[in-house]
């Protein structure tokens, strides 16, 4: 979406003004900057983010070699106004919010149309130090990966701060679903188990993946991931959909082969009949009282069905 400022414009403004010296070179920068915010705010968006995967210290699992938690992560983009996000309400219940909910929830002084919002959304893929020590695994998970779990969700929740606040201080007030003070696990009549927002379902609709057999979200970097979302009064194309069926990337549901993280779970949490949320609840805490007990870490991590399949690292089908 373009607006506004180009770089004709920019260099006729500076002339027009007569800009020198400290304060012109001060203006020059702050109106350069504008830029790529007007003319291209998915540029724009996922350069804040990527440039701080790979520059924050705090993408660390804080390990004696510091190791990063998280590669190069891949950002897409949807619609406030998608009709995706009410047939998630429909389908999930009437307590999961839509884009235009969340946002009118944290900015109720601020008028906004959906089709004025768009939803950032975005994927860290494990490193593949991470997952080869979980790879090796069978029945506890390893000291890298609930690592990761921990700080690397840190970070993740650094990330949706830094987003969320740079968007707000640039004119494009902006909140994350999972941060708002209202966000909540609730229970689904057809699911079960359900919050009022899902960043895995964000990701579905900004393009970013389906999912699996295990729930997981197989994207273009695998399903060894984790997500993180920002609703943002700020208008961006949406990230196409290459993919009709919410299963497409998954082997065992577009091919009925593979099956292979229902071996991968110790827990049985995942069969052919799909995902026992109770049941992975449950391998979770365990994997909490291993963490305490034997790391001295104040965390969960499994991640058995992400590691040690087809779809680990890449889309199989």
């Amino acid at each position: 979406m373009k607006m506004g400022v180009n770089r004709r414009e920019f260099l006729r403004v500076s002339a027009a003004v007569g800009l020198s010296g400290a304060a012109g070179q001060l203006s020059l920068r702050a109106l350069a900057a504008e830029i790529p915010q007007l003319e291209n705010p998915a540029a724009w968006i996922t350069s804040l983010i990527t440039d701080s995967v790979a520059k924050s210290p705090s993408n660390s699992i804080r390990n004696p070699e510091n190791e990063k938690a998280w590669a190069e992560p891949l950002v897409g983009f949807s619609r406030g106004d998608d009709v995706i996000f009410q047939q998630y309400k429909e389908h999930v219940g009437p307590f999961h919010w839509t884009p235009l909910e969340i946002f009118n929830l944290t900015f109720p002084d601020v008028s906004v149309k959906p089709e004025e919002l768009s939803v950032i959304s975005w994927i860290l893929p494990h490193t593949e130090s991470i997952k080869a020590d979980l790879r090796k695994e069978k029945t506890v998970p390893s000291e890298k990966w609930i690592r990761a779990r921990i700080y690397g969700e840190e970070f993740n929740e650094e990330l949706r701060k830094y987003v969320a606040d740079t968007l707000t201080k640039s004119g494009h007030p902006a909140v994350a679903p999972v941060l708002s003070k209202s966000y909540k696990i609730g229970n689904s009549e057809r699911y079960g188990m359900a919050s009022t927002w899902s960043e895995r379902h964000a990701a579905y609709a900004a393009g970013l993946g389906t999912f699996g057999l295990c729930d997981g979200l197989i994207t273009a970097k695998g399903k060894a991931i984790r997500c993180g979302a920002v609703v943002a009064r700020i208008q961006v194309a949406a990230t196409p959909r290459p993919y009709q069926d919410h299963h497409a990337y998954c082997l065992f549901y577009a091919k009925g082969i593979c099956g292979m993280c229902t071996t991968r779970c110790p827990a049985g949490a995942v069969t052919k009949s799909g995902h026992n949320k109770m049941a992975c609840a449950k391998q979770c805490s365990a994997t909490a009282e291993y963490a305490d007990k034997q790391l001295g870490l104040k965390g969960y991590g499994c991640g058995f069905c992400q590691t040690g399949v087809p779809c680990e690292s890449r889309i199989p089908v």
